[in-house]
């Protein structure tokens, strides 16, 4: 008897949640653990435990787990805000990333403007004002309509 309760294994969360015996080739069972159950409610109300499936089968093993943490973060998104989503919140940070970039540019302003003003050169081995060139502005310029403008269409501000 001892030995029959060491192989049972609760069911993943999706089989517990649809209340089926989760069997060994269970395609949610790797990544829909017992312990997460909210995880495969939220994925299963916006995307539908049958369309999850065929997507993971359709998916080459490797594949799976970063697919079930996108699922699972868009459908957590799309649970706090029906509307947009995870977009807003994409939209949102895209948005603050912009007015740092115009505060940073309105300090690099001043500064220059306060140095020549002032008639003074940087200190030798200071680095020198930062005009744009930090390591999202490949991603901010990427995201803009050429007008500096972010795209999206999101409510946040």
């Amino acid at each position: 008897m001892a030995s029959s309760s060491s192989l049972y294994s609760p069911p993943c969360a999706a089989c517990k949640f649809l209340r089926r015996k989760c069997m060994d080739g269970c395609v949610f069972a790797p990544h829909f653990p017992p312990e997460e159950p909210h995880k495969f409610a939220n994925v299963h109300k916006i995307f539908g435990a049958s369309n999850v499936a065929k997507l993971l089968n359709e998916l080459l093993p490797h594949q799976r787990d970063d697919a079930v943490s996108s699922l699972a973060y868009e459908a957590e998104a799309r649970v706090r805000d029906p509307v947009y989503g995870c977009v807003g919140a994409i939209t949102f940070l895209q948005r603050q990333i912009e007015r740092l970039q115009r505060e940073l540019d309105a300090a690099n302003d001043l500064i220059r403007f306060a140095m020549c003003n002032h008639g003074l050169e940087p200190p030798a081995g200071a680095p020198a004002p930062v005009v744009g060139g930090g390591p999202l502005s490949d991603i901010y310029n990427s995201n803009t309509n050429g007008g500096g403008a972010v795209q999206g269409t999101g409510s946040y501000n």
